[in-house]
């Protein structure tokens, strides 16, 4: 939060010095700044629940280098560029900007390497790729310690008096690769995950269904990126940017924190339900404005009053038939025992007969819940239980 105050701070005094040009935030950083937010709280929580689990700090790391971040490329350019010399040693900031997203970027690698376990996968190969990852941001910064010129074009001017004209070239090479190399582990880190997937079992292949859901939402942000970038829409892109940033944290923190694993279908099944039922109501609801609009007038208010009760009367029945539909197709198991479980209540008022009822009713625990073995008793009026029909499944 200090960070993003400073870069507001430099952008205002960037503005009175008429230096617009060089501001951070505008219309387009929103999304990026719900993001850093969004994985700063998650890192919080992980760190005060689990502290232990390295993912927690990692995530506050991330958001900690983007809060410098925003510090640096703002103090930067008002005392170089702007104002040169109204604030004191401001050729470091230059120098070490780039520094700082390299470490960004190295944090978000060793937390998808080190999701959702805390630990390394399985196998001798991720040990020396770690160490191999570690040391490209650490080689990063002393590549710009002892380059001539700062890596930023806009510093070209800049000198760094502690860099030797000699190993102007060594360095920027070092720089490039390390630089390449922390990028590297980012991609690394997704395919760690694909790994994790196909070996793990249990609680954990559960934990990293987690992050396969936030996989899709971020495939579907890349979509949606990408047809922006083909409209030239620069706010499309960084609400799509921003919405792939902000959702793996929280995948990532449900993960690691184990919330509600065994209940994730369920969920989905909501989300697409609710997904569905609002795009119909709202398409239903702005049709039902623009043509009564056409016969009553646009600024009628019996035009939104009646599209709203439609909407209204509607909500039940619509939010039913879609549930039931996203249920039949992506959670079926759900479906028929519910369906089974209605139809066994129908018969319920009907039947009278104390056998028969016994046995369906073991029948319909035998569909829906598969136990391994169902046994029904019955308290007679003595107050002695006995058992009427038990089954083996």
């Amino acid at each position: 939060m200090l960070g993003i105050a400073a870069a507001l701070w430099f952008d205002h005094l960037l503005r009175r010095a008429g230096r617009a040009d060089l501001v951070q935030l505008d219309a387009s950083a929103v999304p990026f700044l719900l993001a850093i937010v969004t994985a700063s709280t998650v890192g919080a929580v992980l760190a005060a629940r689990r502290p232990r689990h390295p993912v927690g700090w990692l995530l506050l790391g991330l958001g900690a280098s983007t809060g410098l971040s925003g510090f640096v490329d703002g103090y930067a350019p008002y005392g170089l560029l702007a104002r040169p010399g109204s604030l004191p040693a401001a050729r470091w900031p230059a120098i070490y900007s780039p520094g700082v997203t390299v470490a960004g970027i190295a944090c978000v690698g060793f937390v998808l390497l080190l999701t959702p376990t805390g630990s390394l996968p399985m196998g001798g190969g991720w040990r020396w790729w770690a160490r191999v990852a570690a040391a490209a941001p650490v080689l990063f910064l002393v590549a710009l310690t002892l380059e001539r010129e700062p890596l930023e074009p806009t510093y070209r001017s800049v000198t760094n008096p502690l860099g030797p004209r000699a190993l102007q070239l060594p360095m920027g090479i070092t720089g490039v690769v390390a630089s390449g190399t922390t990028v590297v582990a980012v991609v690394v880190g997704t395919l760690s995950l694909v790994v994790r997937f196909r070996r793990a079992r249990g609680t954990e292949r559960q934990q990293l269904r987690w992050v396969a859901l936030a996989a899709v939402l971020v495939s579907l942000a890349i979509l949606v990126a990408l047809a922006g970038m083909g409209v030239g829409s620069e706010l499309v892109i960084s609400w799509a940017a921003g919405l792939c940033f902000a959702v793996l944290p929280l995948a990532i923190g449900a993960a690691v924190l184990r919330y509600r694993l065994y209940d994730l279908d369920r969920i989905v099944s909501r989300t697409l339900a609710y997904g569905l039922l609002t795009v119909l109501l709202g398409g239903g609801y702005a049709g039902a404005v623009l043509g009564l609009g056409q016969l009553l007038g646009q600024d009628s208010s019996l035009v939104v009053a009646a599209a709203t009760l439609a909407v209204a009367a509607a909500f039940q029945p619509a939010r039913r038939r879609v549930q039931e539909l996203v249920d039949r197709r992506f959670d079926r198991r759900r479906y028929d025992a519910a369906r089974t479980v209605a139809a066994f209540s129908a018969r319920l008022r009907e039947e009278l007969d104390l056998d028969t009822l016994s046995a369906e009713l073991l029948a319909v625990v035998g569909q829906t819940v598969q136990p391994a073995s169902a046994s029904l008793w019955l308290r007679p009026p003595t107050g002695h239980a006995r058992p009427l029909s038990p089954v083996d499944n």
